[in-house]
């Protein structure tokens, strides 16, 4: 039995390798906490109702989705995962079963049909791109866009597009409730791409070679993690819950532009413009097949930009994700 437990936890732990999240917990709830105060009071019903809790609780859910593996048997299992405990332990873990179990091989994720879950969670623009747009390598179907955009249909009473299996509204508030928050990390929409040598390529320009994916600096090391990671922390003192320079930020983003069905892209494309900034004074060494270490101009500086950087993205989820829900429910 004890053998059994310690299979588990190891398959847990390989299978949640690879793509780090977007923010930790403590960032996605400083979004959700964002948008809580910014709601307006039929949102604000509607929310409550649907979810029986608040955003910034709802926010961690998607993430809570990764703890769920699947064994040899093809049956799926909730396994307590170290690295996404404890913002799940409030969550039915029958419901993420179910959530995984619906969207595990419906589409190509990592070149494999599994997992699928796990790539509603971001897209890879090339830093050399100043818009996101669905012709570029990195996007697709199942990204955060389309993500963001399947659960918008579900709560709005359409059917979820292909590939997503969306249960219900409360399911499609969780997802939305976490990737609004996923679209404004730096570096789960803008990555780079670099060749064997640490030279940043184009993927879009002449053949795609497949090798060049950082995944969003996931295969970068920074110090003891990678820069995927690095971006992923925030600052204890913007939250949770968020701090009132925060909210009050929140508050002045511009209202967006165009209809509600375009704002995830131009979110995105938003956010790939603010990947550049996170790029700027790196360079990088090649140290094997899809690996790199980074070095930094000015790493006092990097950091200094990087935390301004990534308060501003906070706030700007936040807002945006108060102004989709009080779009759907004015």
């Amino acid at each position: 039995m004890r053998l059994q437990r310690l299979w588990l936890v190891l398959v847990s732990l390989i299978l949640s390798c690879g793509r780090s999240l977007a923010w930790g917990p403590e960032g996605h709830q400083v979004v959700g906490s964002i948008a809580d105060q910014l709601l307006n009071d039929h949102a604000k019903q509607q929310v409550s109702s649907i979810l029986g809790t608040t955003l910034r609780v709802a926010s961690t859910w998607p993430d809570c989705a990764r703890s769920v593996v699947q064994h040899s048997d093809g049956s799926f299992e909730y396994v307590v995962n170290k690295k996404f405990e404890p913002p799940c332990t409030s969550f039915d873990h029958d419901r993420l079963v179910d959530y995984v179990t619906r969207n595990w091989s419906n589409c190509t994720y990592e070149d494999k049909p599994t997992n699928c879950h796990k790539a509603f969670h971001f897209a890879d623009v090339a830093i050399q791109h100043d818009d996101y747009e669905r012709s570029f390598v990195g996007t697709n179907d199942h990204d955060v866009v389309s993500a963001i955009n399947a659960a918008i249909a579900v709560l709005q009473d359409n059917p979820a597009p292909a590939p997503f299996s969306i249960k219900d509204m409360q399911e499609a508030l969780f997802m939305l409730a976490h990737f609004v928050g996923d679209l404004h990390q730096p570096l789960h929409v803008g990555t780079i791409y670099l060749d064997a040598a640490g030279q940043p390529v184009n993927p879009d320009q002449g053949t795609f070679d497949k090798n060049s994916e950082t995944a969003g600096g996931n295969f970068i090391s920074e110090g003891h993690g990678n820069l995927h990671s690095d971006w992923d922390a925030i600052p204890k003192r913007f939250g949770p819950p968020a701090n009132a320079t925060l909210v009050a930020e929140a508050k002045a983003v511009p209202k967006s532009s165009g209809t509600l069905d375009g704002w995830a892209a131009n979110w995105a494309s938003d956010t790939v413009l603010a990947s550049h900034d996170a790029f700027k004074g790196l360079s990088f060494t090649g140290t094997g097949r899809h690996r790199w270490s980074v070095q930094f101009d000015d790493h006092s500086a990097y950091t200094k930009a990087e935390n301004q950087l990534k308060e501003k993205q906070l706030a700007k989820g936040g807002a945006r994700l108060a102004e989709l829900l009080n779009a759907i429910w004015p």
